[in-house]
């Protein structure tokens, strides 16, 4: 679903408690029954000032309406969960503004938001579950073996787990975003002016770049993890320029110095690549029954990027797992699955949300497969008829986005040293 804060101005204060009252109410309850919405909001107006709010709730499909419910109930949205995320956003004074979308993926929907001075960051909200293949039939078989189970559930365990991680990598000075909050189903995060590796058809050195992509995902082995989805959609591409170097020759001396060049002028500037990783939900531990599986695919990944868009293959085999293996804990490096795991991430959470991933990474891999069409999500207006568990999106999936593409045409897009491309 798209993100709409229209209505948020209008929404009265019961409003929000009553919103609040849905979404402590379905913790235990997919449908939460209208009585308890009452005991929990606990209105003054009673009765009738909730079933007011839950009317104006409704209307902007904050909540809904099952229409073949054994009894009077609602559940709540993602866009409900979505209001309630931002109102906590704004309630911590870090955002103050909501701008347009610049990214859309299966799990995830990025937005550009700012705080109360203008700065400009980036809210990631996960959308577990939105897409329904036909393929794949036990996605609400398996919601229903878990207590409380749902895609809602399981995309907050994905916010939690990503800000966990990323808070964990920038302390240990890895390129990623600064990550600033965290509420339900989404995360805050610093903005990086940068462009996903997708777009980029030209570097000034692939080796080199090829180089320091290797060397994150043998760093990251080090410290206990795998990204586990390290491919080009999930590392973003940052120009820096380099400050030339002055002339060494005495200013009042009045032939130019080869570094000037014949007219005098100073040497070219220069430009370097930084990688910066995004997208951490998926990222396991070196200790993970299937590590060895996920370690290679991200090395592949990368291999096999370099080759069909740069041309590049790397003359060094590997690496391999038996030997980043073999460097975890190594010289002074912090084990971060293990204090990730200490920081609250219970094993539980933890196995839910792998389980939940593992489904739709299957899901897309079959699809791709066979080449067979997908079945997009339903509309919350669809689920109220369809009593389906999956909230919908009607709009074309794409990978994440940098901002600097807003408004562009991507194959267009043109900065100092590197060639945008429309590839993917």
């Amino acid at each position: 679903m798209k993100l709409d804060t229209k209505a948020m101005r209008h929404l009265t204060v019961e409003d929000w408690r009553v919103l609040t009252a849905v979404e402590i109410g379905s913790k235990n309850h997919e449908i939460i029954p209208t009585p308890l919405i009452e005991s929990i909001s606990k209105l003054r107006g009673g009765s009738n000032r909730v079933h007011k709010s839950i009317s104006a709730l409704a209307k902007v499909g904050l909540i809904a309406r099952l229409k073949e419910a054994k009894y009077d109930g609602y559940r709540l949205t993602y866009g409900g969960l979505d209001y309630l995320a931002l109102h906590t956003y704004s309630s911590r004074k870090e955002v103050y503004s909501v701008g347009s979308r610049i990214g859309v993926g299966k799990e995830s929907d990025i937005m550009m938001v700012a705080d109360e001075s203008g700065t400009q960051r980036v809210l990631k909200i996960h959308r577990l579950g939105r897409i329904s293949f036909r393929t794949v039939k036990s996605n609400r078989d398996y919601l229903r073996k878990r207590q409380g189970g749902s895609w809602m559930y399981l995309s907050r365990l994905a916010a939690e787990k990503e800000f966990a991680f990323m808070r964990a990598l920038r302390e240990e000075g890895f390129p990623v975003p600064e990550p600033l909050g965290q509420s339900r189903h989404t995360v805050l995060m610093q903005f990086i002016d940068a462009f996903p590796l997708r777009q980029i058809s030209e570097v000034p050195d692939p080796a080199a770049l090829y180089a320091d992509l290797i060397a994150l995902i043998l760093r990251l082995a080090q410290h206990g993890l795998i990204h586990g989805d390290f491919n080009e959609f999930n590392i973003l591409i940052k120009e820096e320029r380099q400050t030339p170097k002055s002339s060494t020759r005495d200013k009042d001396d009045q032939n130019p110095t080869e570094e000037t060049g014949k007219d005098g002028e100073e040497e070219k500037e220069k430009y370097t690549v930084t990688p910066i990783i995004i997208d951490f939900p998926q990222m396991v531990s070196m200790d993970h029954p299937n590590a060895e599986m996920y370690f290679d695919r991200d090395v592949n990944c990368i291999k096999r990027f370099f080759e069909r868009r740069f041309h590049f293959v790397s003359t060094q085999p590997g690496p391999l797992f038996k030997d980043a293996k073999k460097t975890v804990g190594k010289d002074g490096a912090k084990r971060l699955d293990a204090s990730v795991e200490a920081s609250g991430f219970s094993k539980k959470a933890l196995k839910d949300l792998e389980a939940a991933i593992r489904e739709q990474q299957t899901a897309r891999d079959e699809k791709a497969g066979s080449g067979g069409e997908y079945e997009e999500g339903s509309t919350d207006e669809d689920e109220d008829e369809d009593d389906e568990d999956s909230e919908g999106n009607s709009e074309t999936d794409e990978p994440h986005v940098s901002v600097s593409d807003q408004g562009t045409d991507p194959a267009k897009v043109n900065i100092e040293k590197l060639s945008i491309s429309n590839e993917t």
